[in-house]
C-alpha cells in the first residue's frame, strides 16, 4: 500500500525563504521512496513524503519547526492511495 504524508506550514511574515531552506535541510532516517517540497502565498511550505507501508504503519515524520520561525502549529494529513481509478478525459 502507499502512504503520502503531507506536512504543511506557514512562515512568520517575510520569513517565507527561511522556512523554505529550514524544511530541504531536514532529513528523514529512513529517506522516503518519494519527496516533494511546494511553497504557496501568504508564505506557506507543503511536503509530501510517499512510502510503501500500511496505512497505521510508524514513519518519520518532519518535525515542528523551532522558535517564531512560523505563525502556528504545523499541519499534517495522511492518506492511502486508492488504485482502480482511471483518469476523466
Amino acid at each position: 500500500m502507499t502512504v503520502a504524508l503531507m506536512w504543511e506550514a506557514r512562515a512568520a511574515e517575510g520569513r517565507g525563504e527561511e522556512l523554505l531552506a529550514w524544511v530541504r535541510q531536514q532529513r528523514l532516517a529512513p529517506e522516503p521512496p518519494r519527496r516533494e517540497t511546494f511553497r504557496a502565498p501568504q508564505d506557506r511550505v507543503l511536503v509530501i513524503t510517499w512510502w510503501e507501508a500500511p496505512y497505521d504503519a510508524t514513519l518519520p515524520e518532519l518535525p515542528e519547526p523551532g522558535g517564531e520561525l512560523v505563525t502556528r502549529a504545523v499541519h499534517r494529513w495522511r492518506f492511502e492511495q486508492v488504485g482502480g481509478e482511471r483518469p476523466e478525459r
